[in-house]
């Protein structure tokens, strides 16, 4: 992996492990699992993130349910094809994890990115008042591939970024967020599910030379 991908792309996170492993796949003979991370917010909500990590990092771990863990890694996306529909899946890639003990962390959910504008921005108000856009980054890693990272911003960040274009260039600092929510059908059933973004909390547009 190339060091530009590396910096370009960085999570940081600290939380409790929830739930079993499950088996995600494997490539060129080496195992990749699931594990749930639960992350708290400054609220008294969690996030819970998918964590994917190599069977070869989890040699001389016993990790289990209830060990609290740093993860070091980065967000990717692959799409997953299913009933008939692209799926845009979003994981956390571990490069490096480690067990820890009940410390406490002073910002245990980070992420950095460097990427460009996608699609055009979207700006909303809710029903409260509060001023949301959403974003959609595409950030380059290594061997040509580049993940597609779904982002909010909100009050002046919102303002800011519903004037950027198609191709600009940014960095981002912000947060990973689960969000549950419904999804309705139209024989009037639903289903509940669960969405991944980045929350920004501060971000710059970078004038190329």
């Amino acid at each position: 992996m190339s060091e530009h991908s590396i910096s370009s792309n960085a999570v940081t996170l600290v939380g409790k492990i929830i739930g079993e492993k499950t088996f995600s796949h494997e490539i060129y003979g080496e195992g990749f699992y699931i594990y749930t991370i639960e992350i708290p917010r400054l609220s008294e909500s969690c996030d819970c993130l998918p964590v994917t990590i190599s069977e070869r990092l989890l040699v001389g771990l016993d990790l289990k349910a209830g060990d609290m863990v740093s993860v070091e890694g980065q967000l990717r996306s692959y799409n997953k094809f299913v009933n008939g529909n692209n799926k845009l899946v979003l994981t956390i890639f571990a490069r490096d994890i480690l067990k820890m003990g009940e410390e406490e962390v002073k910002n245990p959910n980070h992420i950095y990115l460097d990427g460009f504008i996608c699609k055009q921005p979207v700006y909303r108000e809710t029903p409260f008042g509060r001023e949301i856009t959403d974003l959609l980054l595409a950030v380059n890693r290594a061997y040509n591939k580049s993940d597609y990272i779904p982002c909010i911003a909100w009050g002046r960040n919102a303002r800011f970024s519903s004037k950027l274009q198609v191709g600009d260039h940014v960095r981002t600092w912000g947060r990973i967020q689960s969000r549950q929510y419904q999804k309705k059908f139209n024989d009037g059933t639903a289903i509940n599910k669960v969405a991944y973004e980045v929350s920004i909390s501060k971000m710059e547009k970078v004038e190329e030379e």
